[in-house]
């Protein structure tokens, strides 16, 4: 009996698709084994007879340049915030002495006034004047971009009577906590690509003159044949 078209159609595309599929999980089942074949073949376990020695060590050269990031890492993000940390608290305890005076601005700190109540804005010395034990004193204060001129402002006096930075907050120790560690992170990585692009450097000069040196002893031979 004659099938129908239609489910001859049918039939038909049920094959095609069944092959398409078939197709994609034999590519999907070929790339892990073709990464791990180049992973292999760059790291010189495919036991290749023509490969150097400087070949198998500028292979290793990134892979041991990250295992090293990976395991010094930590050490270095810690050591710096143990650093800034000893140094928050020193700052700390010597501003436990300061005190604070009312001062007041006799001009007008340059640069725009920012929003977030001086959040966002940066700091500018500008000239001010105060009394201090009883006698008028002018120098330059820290003060938030963009104040008026006649402005009373905070300022903070060591027992020197010298102008300080206002005391830092605990935001403020905690970002500088944080931004020491990702400095000594991306110095460790610099530090760490600067002697895998050294090494390269060097195994790429031995390579060429051994590539000399067998040119000199191979080159007369077959010029003289020729």
């Amino acid at each position: 009996m004659a099938q129908a078209p239609c489910e001859r159609d049918n039939r038909v595309g049920i094959g095609r698709k069944g092959a398409a599929g078939s197709d994609d999980e034999v590519n999907v089942m070929a790339m892990p084994t073709m990464t791990w074949t180049r992973l292999t073949r760059r790291l010189g376990r495919d036991r290749n007879p023509l490969r150097r020695r400087s070949d198998l060590i500028e292979g290793w050269l990134l892979p041991a340049a990250i295992a090293a990031f990976l395991a010094a890492g930590p050490f270095v993000a810690g050591a710096a915030g143990l650093w800034v940390r000893a140094d928050n608290m020193a700052a700390r305890g010597a501003q436990l002495s300061w005190h604070r005076v009312s001062a007041t601005l006799l001009q007008a700190a340059p640069g725009p006034e920012m929003s977030d109540n001086g959040a966002n804005t940066w700091v500018v010395w500008t000239p001010a004047r105060w009394n201090a034990d009883g006698r008028p004193r002018v120098a330059s204060v820290p003060v938030p971009a963009g104040t008026w001129a006649g402005s009373t402002v905070p300022v903070w006096l060591d027992r020197a009577g010298n102008v300080r930075l206002p005391p830092l907050t605990a935001a403020q120790a905690s970002n500088r906590v944080l931004v020491a560690a990702l400095t000594a992170l991306a110095g460790l990585a610099v530090l760490l690509a600067g002697m895998a692009l050294l090494a390269r450097w060097v195994l790429d000069r031995r390579r060429l003159a051994a590539w000399e040196a067998a040119w000199l002893s191979v080159g007369p031979s077959w010029s003289h044949q020729g």
